[in-house]
């Protein structure tokens, strides 16, 4: 069962490695959108995580056997949570008058920080 320390951890990692990736890929709106994904990157995985603590969705967890991206449906759930959460506040925040094309890079990079926070850092 993952910890409440261990959902933190991976919420805050997630954050800022997404604040950096938004930092160094972002021309319009740079602050504002690195804020907003990396405060998705985090909310994505905590919600996620939390859902499966919640659940015992302990089978959630278990790896690919692919010894590059040992990806799990728990990583992808986390990603996936993202994407959703980060396309939402980007638009309905500082992107909100952007067309959805240029809304969804940013919050597909968020979500591509959460899930290679996930596979590999915890």
């Amino acid at each position: 069962m993952i910890s409440w320390g261990v959902i933190g951890y991976g919420a805050l990692l997630s954050a800022i490695v997404a604040a950096v990736l938004l930092v160094a890929t972002t021309r319009r709106q740079r602050l504002p959108v690195a804020i907003t994904g990396a405060l998705a990157a985090a909310a994505g995985p905590l919600a996620w995580n939390s859902i499966l603590r919640a659940t015992r969705g302990v089978s959630f967890f278990t790896d690919a056997p692919i010894t590059v991206f040992p990806v799990s449906w728990q990583d992808t759930g986390s990603a996936v949570f993202t994407l959703a959460v980060g396309f939402l506040a980007l638009s309905l925040g500082p992107l909100r008058t952007s067309p959805a094309v240029r809304v969804v890079t940013p919050a597909a990079l968020a979500a591509l920080a959460a899930l290679l926070v996930d596979v590999y850092l915890y």
